[in-house]
C-alpha cells in the first residue's frame, strides 16, 4: 500500500513538474511548444522543424505566418507521382525583401527552415559582415529526380524530394555580389560574409554541405534537411 501511494505522488511531482516546465520555459527551449517562425535553433526547435513533416497542416500555417509578416511570398502546387512523388511541396517565389534568381519548388520544411535561415542569419549578417543589406539570393536550385551524385544505384538524393536547396551567391544593396565559388577563399568582407553566413545557417537544417566537404560542392552550399545538424 505504501509503495503505491510513493508511486502516485511520484507521478504527481512529475506531472506539476512538466506542467511548470511547460507554462515557463520559453517557447524556443520548449518542445510541446508550437514553433514560431521566429523562433532561434535551439535543440528544441530544431527538432520541432524535423517533426513539420510529419505535420502538413501546422508547416503550411507557418508559411502563412511568415506571409504575413512579408518575409516569404509562396505559391502551393499540385501533388505529383512517378519515381519522385511530392505531396505538399510548395514553390518558393521570394524572401520577402530578399529576391532569389529564380523561384523554387521546396518541401514546406524546407521552405520554413529557409526562411528562418534568411531572416535570423542571412540578412542580419549582410548588414555586420558586409555592410550592406542583403537584396538577393543565387541558386543552382532544389528539386532533380535524381539519384546522389547521379550515381547508378545510390540511394535517392534529398533533391528528389525537394528537400535541398543549392545556394550559390548572395547580392547586397551596394549592388555588390558575391559568388561561394570564388569568394569562399577569397579575402575580405565578401570571404568573411561566406564563412558566417554558412556556419550560422547550419543549425536550422539536418545538413549543410560547403566548399570544404568535397569538390562537388567547391561553387555552393547544399542546405538539406536529412540528418542531425552535419555542419562541413
Amino acid at each position: 500500500m505504501a509503495k503505491g501511494v510513493t508511486i502516485v505522488i511520484g507521478m504527481v511531482i512529475v506531472a506539476t513538474a512538466g506542467f511548470w516546465l511547460y507554462e515557463r520555459l520559453p517557447a524556443q527551449y520548449n518542445p510541446f511548444a508550437p514553433l514560431s517562425i521566429d523562433d532561434p535553433p535551439t535543440l528544441a526547435t530544431r527538432y520541432k522543424l524535423r517533426a513539420l513533416a510529419n505535420y502538413p497542416q501546422a508547416c503550411l500555417a507557418l508559411l502563412q505566418q511568415a506571409k504575413s509578416r512579408g518575409q516569404l511570398n509562396f505559391r502551393r502546387v499540385s501533388d505529383t507521382t512517378g519515381n519522385c512523388p511530392l505531396t505538399d511541396a510548395v514553390r518558393v517565389q521570394d524572401f520577402g525583401s530578399v529576391t532569389l534568381s529564380s523561384s523554387f519548388l521546396a518541401s514546406c520544411p524546407l521552405a520554413v527552415s529557409s526562411t528562418m535561415f534568411v531572416h535570423q542569419r542571412a540578412a542580419p549578417l549582410a548588414q555586420t559582415e558586409f555592410g550592406s543589406k542583403l537584396t538577393r539570393i543565387n541558386h543552382l536550385g532544389s528539386f532533380a529526380c535524381r539519384n546522389i551524385y547521379n550515381r547508378e544505384g545510390a540511394r535517392l538524393s534529398e533533391h528528389a524530394t525537394a528537400d535541398a536547396l543549392d545556394i550559390s551567391g548572395f547580392g547586397f544593396a551596394n549592388e555588390q555580389q558575391i559568388s561561394v565559388l570564388k569568394g569562399w577563399r577569397a579575402n575580405g568582407k565578401g570571404r568573411e560574409y561566406l564563412h558566417a553566413v554558412f556556419e550560422n545557417g547550419c543549425p536550422f537544417f539536418g545538413n549543410s554541405l560547403g566548399p570544404e566537404y568535397n569538390a562537388a560542392h567547391a561553387d555552393h552550399f547544399h542546405l538539406g534537411m536529412r540528418g542531425h545538424g552535419l555542419c562541413r
